[in-house]
């Protein structure tokens, strides 16, 4: 699944990369005003177009309905950027059925030879996000803002009908709430590629204001609820 606003110079590679290694793919057109929409459908994906901009969030839960409706046991979240590498989707299935996990994410920060340039205060801030989703998920969680994971069935039902939908809310608090309420969280070395058209939708300063915000949202528990996961008799 691939939720993008106007993302036409990439979505076409993206899809292409997708579909060619055998996959189903859906495009969440989030409002485009650009030929998106047009691309990602010549290019052979399956197009929910929104006709308004909802924010990742918004567009990651229309998503996740379709999938639920259509019967798909799990889903791979994968930029329309082009930063995330389509060809390692087989891993994250791969540790899913290994670990038996809801959540499979892909980190950044486990490849040696990603560096990631930041300011020393979104750095920090950066640092105390991953101390907070480890803490939840109880496992070391080194990348809690990736975009690039897996997620399966029961988790995928409950997040059709409810997601939020503000930054950081779709990665950082999804993970913390999936932690708090028992569900499976694994993390993988994922080998992102940079951005090669467009820009991050957050400017520095205001990205380290919408950190502060979600370690509040999560600090005081005013995040979305999930029902707890029951643990299986095999557990």
């Amino acid at each position: 699944m691939i939720p993008a606003l106007n993302e036409q110079e990439t979505i076409s590679k993206v899809v292409q990369d997708v579909s060619s290694l055998g996959f189903n793919v859906l495009v969440v057109d989030d409002g485009s005003s650009d030929l998106t929409a047009n691309r990602a459908r010549s290019s052979g994906a399956q197009i929910l177009e929104l006709s308004m901009n909802l924010g990742v969030g918004g567009a990651l839960q229309s998503g996740f309905s379709y999938a639920v409706h259509h019967n798909f046991e799990a889903v791979v979240q994968i930029d329309a950027d082009g930063q995330h590498p389509a060809n390692e989707i087989f891993n994250l299935i791969d540790r899913a059925n290994a670990t038996d996990a809801d959540v499979v994410l892909g980190s950044r920060f486990l490849m040696d030879t990603f560096e990631m340039k930041v300011s020393r205060t979104r750095k920090f801030a950066m640092w105390i996000l991953k101390l907070v989703a480890s803490r939840a998920c109880k496992t070391r969680i080194s990348d809690s803002s990736s975009g690039f994971r897996l997620i399966r069935m029961p988790l995928l039902g409950h997040f059709s009908k409810l997601f939020p939908s503000h930054y950081l809310g779709d990665t950082f608090e999804a993970l913390v709430i999936c932690g708090r309420r028992n569900y499976k969280v694994v993390e993988i070395p994922a080998s992102f590629s940079d951005r090669k058209h467009g820009q991050s939708s957050a400017s520095s300063k205001v990205a380290v204001l919408l950190i502060f915000r979600a370690l509040f949202v999560t600090t005081f528990g005013l995040h979305f609820q999930l029902p707890e996961k029951v643990a299986s008799r095999a557990d």
